[in-house]
């Protein structure tokens, strides 16, 4: 695997592809990562075409990568950084935005395709360590996903920009927030929690306003004035939430947007 992802960065390398600099998640990290499309290559006795797809639609195999990997270079000159939502691709611009939908437990999440890869069989797509975690496969390995390009880290599909202003869409988080209604095994202890995700808190209300109008659509978004060592600040949190395991979905959405200081916590 480590053999095939570096014969395709030095592929990448001696093509002529791509213009326009592009920015990762960790700004201070990323040299001089390029927009790129990228010329036919060949792996392993594999010719792959990568192509502008908008409707790229797709079920099959994922795999992750880690720490092996964390810090070495992109194939378009980004940094990989295993906490980032990224994800490796051997078609799909880099960069570019898909839709990756764990089949076996419904999560997904928004993913940054910076790299190319899986080489390995018939997997489709390659997710980074933390995206793996939010997905729910990380101690699995591989798992079955459906792989859907979006227009943006919004993760607004090419139907959905249509059909938005004709048929009313139900709020994405729906399906789990019924799941764990259903779910009787709930503990005392868990009722009892409150479970929030905060995303920060700002000195300047004009930026925690910008906060909340940028994630309200992810789920129900409150601003709060709070006094913390004497400092007046405006906390910025999403929720409460039922479950944790609720909050860690949403909680790979709003990082996918770019707010790294996004935690979980709990008031009781």
């Amino acid at each position: 695997m480590i053999f095939l992802r570096r014969a395709v960065i030095i592929i990448f390398c001696l093509s002529v592809a791509g213009c326009g600099a592009t920015k990762g998640t960790y700004e201070a990290s990323v040299p001089n990562p390029v927009h790129k499309v990228g010329n036919p290559y060949k792996i392993a006795g594999k010719t792959y075409h990568p192509a502008i797809d908008p409707h790229y639609d797709r079920v099959g195999l994922a795999s992750w990568y880690g720490s092996q990997f964390h810090g070495r270079k992109t194939a378009n000159g980004d940094v990989f950084n295993m906490n980032d939502l990224t994800a490796a691709h051997t078609t799909l611009p880099m960069p570019s935005h898909v839709r990756v939908t764990n089949v076996e437990n419904g999560r997904w999440l928004i993913l940054m395709v910076n790299d190319r890869g899986p080489f390995v069989g018939d997997r489709i797509i390659d997710v980074s360590r933390r995206a793996a975690q939010l997905l729910g496969f990380e101690k699995k390995g591989v798992t079955k996903v459906r792989v859907q390009a979006v227009t943006g880290p919004r993760g607004e599909l090419p139907k959905q920009i249509i059909a938005r202003e004709t048929t009313p869409k139900p709020r994405v988080i729906t399906a789990p927030v019924v799941q764990v209604a259903q779910n009787e095994a709930m503990t005392t202890e868990t009722k009892a929690k409150r479970i929030y995700i905060q995303i920060g808190a700002y000195a300047d209300q004009k930026n925690a306003k910008k906060v909340v109008n940028a994630v309200h659509h992810i789920s129900d978004t409150k601003m709060e004035e709070v006094d913390i060592n004497g400092q007046n600040l405006y906390r910025v949190r999403v929720g409460p939430q039922p479950t944790v395991e609720l909050a860690e979905i949403i909680l790979g959405r709003i990082l996918s947007l770019g707010h790294n200081t996004a935690r979980i916590i709990m008031d009781y």
